[in-house]
C-alpha cells in the first residue's frame, strides 16, 4: 500500500482558529477500510482516483474522483474503498473554532458530508507541499497556514458542484447495529445480541454486514473494540489490562491477540510506536502477561 503522510499536531497552534493537524495520501488496496471510528477533530478525504463508500449517520455514500467526504468530530464514521476499483484519496485533518465557516465556504454546510471540486491537481499539489513543511518552526506554521487557506479556497471556487449519493433500505439495520455496538462495545455482547436488538436472524444480519461493509458483524465489533483501545493507548495512562476490561475484553491474552491481528502489533508495542512517552504503568512487571507481545 502507498502512502504518504505527516502529523503535524501542534501543542499550542498559534492560529487557534483554524489550523491544519495532519494530513496524507493514500493509494488503497481492493476492500480496504478504516473505522468506524470516532475522531476529535475534522477530516476531509478527497478522492483522486477510483471510488468507495463513506457511512454516517444512517447514510451511504458513493464518493468517486473529484469528490471528497467530511468526517466530523465525535461522528461515527467509515469509509471503504471499492472491490474492483478501490480509491486513491489525500487527507487533511484541521481544527479550530472559524473551521464551520471555512467548510459552509467550500459547500460543507451543517447537513452536508460529500462535496465537488474539479481541481484534482491542485488540491494534490497543495498536499504535496504541506508534507514538506513537516518540521517544527514558525517558518513552517506560517507556510502550512498558507498552504491550507489556499486548499479551501480551491474548494471554494467548486462548492456548488454537484456530488452522488446512495442511501439503500438495508443501510437503516446496519445504522441501528452499529449504534448498538458503539452504545454497548464495553459489554461482553455477542452477535446475537446485535441481532436481536435490529429484529433480525443472525443470519440475515451477517448477510448484510458482508454484502455491505465486505465485513462479518463479529469482524465489525473486534475492528471498533480495537479502535477504541488504539484510543485509549494513545491518549490516556491507563494500564493495558484496563483498557481491554474497557474495550470488552475480560481476558488480557485474547485482547492482545485481536489487537495483534488488526494492527500487527501488541498494545505495548502500539502504544510505544505512538507515544513519545511509554508510560511507566506498563514497565509493572505484573502487566505482562506471557504471550502479549
Amino acid at each position: 500500500m502507498t502512502q504518504q503522510y505527516s502529523f503535524l499536531k501542534f501543542k499550542d497552534p498559534t492560529f487557534e482558529d483554524f489550523h491544519l493537524l495532519y494530513c496524507g495520501r493514500q493509494n488503497c488496496p481492493s476492500g480496504y477500510s478504516f473505522g468506524p471510528a470516532v475522531r476529535p477533530n475534522y477530516l476531509i478525504h478527497y478522492v483522486i482516483k477510483g471510488k468507495g463508500y463513506y457511512y454516517v449517520n444512517d447514510r451511504k455514500y458513493t464518493i468517486e474522483a473529484r469528490q471528497g467526504f467530511l468526517i466530523r468530530p465525535g461522528e461515527l464514521t467509515f469509509y471503504q474503498a471499492d472491490e474492483t476499483d478501490p480509491w486513491t484519496y489525500l487527507w487533511i485533518g484541521f481544527n479550530g473554532s472559524k473551521a464551520k465557516t471555512y467548510l459552509k465556504y467550500g459547500g460543507m454546510g451543517e447537513t452536508d458530508y460529500t462535496f465537488g471540486c474539479q481541481e484534482s491537481e491542485q488540491l494534490t499539489q497543495y498536499l504535496e507541499q504541506m508534507l514538506e513543511h513537516d518540521t517544527w518552526g514558525h517558518y513552517h506554521e506560517l507556510s502550512l497556514q498558507g498552504i491550507l487557506f489556499l486548499f479551501f479556497a480551491t474548494l471554494a471556487k467548486s462548492a456548488e458542484l454537484p456530488y452522488e449519493e446512495d442511501v439503500e433500505t438495508d443501510n437503516l439495520y446496519i445504522s441501528k447495529a452499529v449504534e448498538y455496538i458503539q452504545k454497548n462495545y464495553q459489554n461482553p455482547i455477542l452477535v446475537t445480541d446485535i441481532a436481536n436488538y435490529v429484529s433480525l436472524s443472525r443470519t440475515y444480519l451477517t448477510t448484510l454486514f458482508q454484502q455491505t461493509l465486505h465485513l462479518s458483524p463479529q469482524q465489525f465489533l473486534m475492528k471498533f473494540r480495537i479502535t477504541k483501545a488504539s484510543e485509549l493507548l494513545i491518549n490516556s495512562e491507563l494500564a493495558v489490562h484496563t483498557i481491554a476490561n474497557s474495550c470488552g475484553y475480560n481476558d488480557p491474552l485474547a485482547f492482545s491477540k485481536a489487537f495483534k491481528k488488526i494492527t500487527g502489533l501488541s498494545p505495548l508495542n502500539y502504544r510505544k510506536a505512538n507515544t513519545q512517552n511509554h508510560y511507566k504503568r506498563d514497565s509493572d512487571p505484573h502487566q505482562h502477561e506471557k504471550g502479549n507481545d
